[in-house]
């Protein structure tokens, strides 16, 4: 049986696609934007989490720990990120009083995720909601979101993919018939800062954004992250204006930047790749109201 592996499942989401919505999280990406909010899906593996915060130096996550990779040094306790084997029997987790340690990722099978999504199927059916797939990256795991978009689409669940568009095109084309929305973000118009910030290029990111403009454009809405400083300077914004414009797409989600992925990190092992202050209100007014000039409707 085709299974998948997932970081979350947030019930109730009312920004991500129509009505009211379950949000599943994909985890594993093949981006690594430095302003990522959710630092936790880059890897698609399990991964170990540990909030500081919350630890009280009990130590038994050390004692318990067959692969040596938690030990408590310098009266901080530090774990070996290469070493930790994210034990099945989850022994550290299980000994930890304080829920500091949490395992990050699960394997679910398809059924065991339609059975959890159709659950809610009465609040999907009174605010014309439905099923949104993030990450992560959801079309970095084909089958198991094929699999899934066909049970949904058989109980007639209204499915949403959100993609930052880095897949084959024969990945986009097999899954596009059973994906009702498609919420598609366009980060960074040049190629060379589209590297430099996210890890890759962007010319599939935006041979895939045509090739669905082309298809169905009333299905497809255009998400643009605003990062202080990395894309919400007037030539960026300016080419994916041009572009949607070019595209005949008129549906643009500005996404503010917010620092709530930098404890992420912390509880990763991992540091900090960026830092800004989150644009204000009035920045978002002013650059809906640019993207306004275009034809563009705008709304975050």
């Amino acid at each position: 049986m085709t299974s998948g592996l997932i970081f979350d499942v947030q019930h109730y989401a009312v920004h991500d696609g129509p009505g009211i919505r379950t949000l599943v999280f994909f985890k594993g990406c093949p981006l690594r934007c430095v302003w990522c909010a959710n630092p936790e899906s880059h890897a698609a593996q399990l991964e170990l989490r540990f909030a500081s915060s919350r630890c009280r130096q009990h130590l038994a996550c050390c004692h318990v720990c067959t692969a040596s990779a938690i030990a408590y040094v310098d009266n901080t306790l530090q774990i070996d990120r290469q070493a930790c084997a994210c034990c099945v029997d989850r022994a550290c987790i299980e000994a930890c009083p304080t829920n500091a340690l949490s395992l990050v990722g699960e394997t679910i099978s398809v059924d065991a995720l339609v059975e959890r999504v159709a659950a809610d199927c009465d609040f999907y059916a009174n605010s014309g909601g439905g099923v949104s797939f993030s990450g992560g990256e959801p079309l970095s795991q084909p089958e198991f979101l094929h699999a899934v978009l066909e049970r949904c689409r058989r109980l007639g669940l209204h499915s949403a993919v959100e993609t930052c568009g880095l897949a084959s095109r024969r990945v986009v084309e097999k899954v596009a018939p059973l994906v009702d929305l498609w919420l598609y973000d366009v980060k960074l118009i040049d190629p060379m800062r589209h590297r430099q910030h996210t890890g890759a290029d962007n010319a599939l990111v935006l041979d895939n954004l045509r090739w669905l403009a082309q298809r169905d454009p009333a299905r497809l809405v255009v998400r643009v992250p605003v990062v202080p400083g990395v894309t919400d300077d007037d030539d960026n914004l300016g080419g994916i204006a041009a572009l949607l414009v070019e595209l005949k797409l008129d549906r643009v989600e500005l996404m503010p930047y917010h620092a709530l992925g930098e404890d992420k990190h912390a509880a990763l092992g991992r540091n900090v790749p960026f830092s800004a202050v989150p644009p204000s209100l009035t920045r978002l007014e002013t650059i809906a109201a640019r993207l306004g000039e275009r034809g563009l409707q705008c709304t975050w």
